[in-house]
């Protein structure tokens, strides 16, 4: 069993910046593919980036594409989102995932990730 838990969302204004963590537990994640994801009210679950098992071939939504920086360390099993020019359209809560298997590329589909944290809440005043 793995289990996430994002931090590091919050308040802010059009144009700031925001540095979401995902940290995982219960077993090392170095060899799984990861993503992140977010829901703003009333909306589906949409696709923000996902990279390899092994940090290559990162990949953005087209939404949030040099916006957005995903990273990971695994000697900390940790996560990351890197947010700036931040709009109120990425109002939303936010969410880290693990893929189903091993050694994965990443996918912007949800069904093919497992393990999912609770989100943490962004919002982004105009």
């Amino acid at each position: 069993q793995v289990q996430l838990v994002e931090s590091g969302g919050g308040l802010v204004q059009a144009g700031d910046s925001l540095r979401l963590s995902c940290v995982a537990s219960g077993r090392t994640v170095s060899t799984y593919a990861m993503g992140w994801f977010r829901q703003a009210p009333g909306k589906e679950l949409e696709f923000v980036a996902a990279t390899a098992w092994n940090g290559g071939g990162t990949f953005y939504a087209d939404s949030v594409k040099g916006r957005f920086t995903m990273s990971r360390d695994t000697a900390k099993n940790t996560l990351y989102l890197q947010m700036s020019s931040l709009k109120p359209e990425d109002t939303a809560l936010y969410y880290c995932a693990v893929d189903t298997a091993r050694y994965g590329r990443g996918t912007r589909y949800p069904t093919n990730y497992k393990y999912w944290g609770r989100g943490t809440q962004v919002t982004v005043s105009s």
